[in-house]
């Protein structure tokens, strides 16, 4: 017997532009000029970019040259790491004056659940508005938000009238809202998917619907089944206020190419120690040790091998690391390389749970 589905008001608020944003603020002479935090050296790549930086199509985890090509007038500014993680203290201090259900991604974005709330205000809508107008008043800063049923709609919905704007999907249009969605705006469904997806002539919401659990399992592996629920509008993970860390990782972007695996072998060491550090410094350790190589061409291609047992030592992690390196041969010279342990013994696994009750959450008072 199906259990009902649970009954939530998930807020998701993303700041517009973060690292950019606060660098305008701090420096007024860069308000309303396209700007990038990053990229500034030779084989320097952006973090961030501002609105008027986006509009020529200068993006994050772009090559700075790129990005230079692209906006001649692009001014570059370095990262201030501890002013943005202040800042983002204080907006999440304003989140939690109205739930404690706060499960942040990163600096600039979190989940909020407002189903019980502090304020005692029913309507998820307005609760979005007042924390969106605090964090304007007290940071100086806009944000985005978006308000929905589940984590995964309200993700959607964030971007959708940004910057500054919010958008709520009521419980009686999660599934219109869905079944119109192009599939490229699904999150979880990054570019190589989606051109999959549309060899397959699925474009919309409406044709991924169409598709059996069988067919999305056998084309899409075990991402399959996340698509044949989500477009449903079930979508069951909760707001988690102690997020539980999946992977840990390091990585190194080189001032020159490197051909020479002795060479590669060499950073490899700095970079296992790095992660070894962190791990300890966690008190975690993993199974999985994947290897990220970034060409010159700025082709990715990632080699994984899992133990039988969880390691954080540097020399275990250094000499599965080799081994990934030396699985096959190189395509070309290397830009970077990252090393990232997964299968951590901090993840517990949850029960998956298929739950076709949605109709009882697309009839709760929004």
């Amino acid at each position: 017997m199906d259990m009902p589905m649970p009954i939530r008001k998930i807020i998701h608020v993303d700041m517009d532009a973060f690292y950019a944003s606060v660098e305008q603020m701090d420096n007024p002479e860069l308000k309303g000029k396209p700007i990038a935090v990053g990229g500034g050296s030779a084989r320097g790549v952006i973090s961030a970019a501002s609105y008027e930086a986006r509009k020529f199509g200068v993006k994050s985890a772009m090559s700075g040259r790129l990005a230079e090509k692209l906006c001649p007038d692009l001014i570059f500014v370095r990262h201030r790491f501890d002013r943005y993680k202040d800042i983002s203290k204080k907006v999440r201090a304003i989140f939690l004056d109205y739930t404690d259900l706060v499960e942040p991604l990163s600096l600039d974005e979190a989940y909020l659940d407002v189903t019980e709330n502090k304020i005692g205000l029913p309507s998820a809508t307005i609760i979005a508005q007042k924390i969106r107008q605090r964090i304007y008043d007290e940071v100086g800063l806009t944000a985005s938000a978006g308000i929905s049923i589940n984590k995964f709609i309200a993700k959607v919905a964030s971007d959708y009238n940004k910057p500054n704007g919010q958008k709520t999907v009521n419980p009686e249009d999660v599934l219109q809202f869905l079944e119109d969605l192009d599939i490229r705006k699904f999150y979880g469904v990054g570019k190589v998917t989606a051109e999959k997806m549309y060899q397959k002539g699925i474009f919309t919401g409406k044709e991924l619907k169409s598709k059996s659990l069988e067919y999305l399992d056998e084309n899409f592996g075990k991402s399959g089944r996340y698509y044949y629920y989500v477009v449903r509008g079930i979508h069951t993970s909760e707001v988690k206020p102690n997020r539980i860390r999946k992977s840990l990782a390091a990585e190194r972007t080189f001032s020159k190419n490197l051909s020479s695996e002795i060479f590669m072998l060499e950073k490899l060491e700095h970079i296992a120690d790095e992660v070894s550090r962190r791990l300890h410094k966690s008190n975690v350790a993993g199974k999985t040790v994947t290897l990220k190589i970034k060409y010159s061409d700025f082709t990715l291609q990632t080699r994984s091998k899992t133990l039988p047992y969880f390691i954080s030592d540097k020399n275990i992690i250094l000499d599965t690391a080799k081994d990934l390196l030396y699985q096959e041969k190189l395509n070309n010279s290397v830009r970077l390389l990252g090393i990232s342990l997964s299968n951590l013994n901090t993840e517990r696994k949850e029960k998956p749970t298929e739950k076709d009750a949605v109709s009882v959450q697309l009839k709760f008072e929004f």
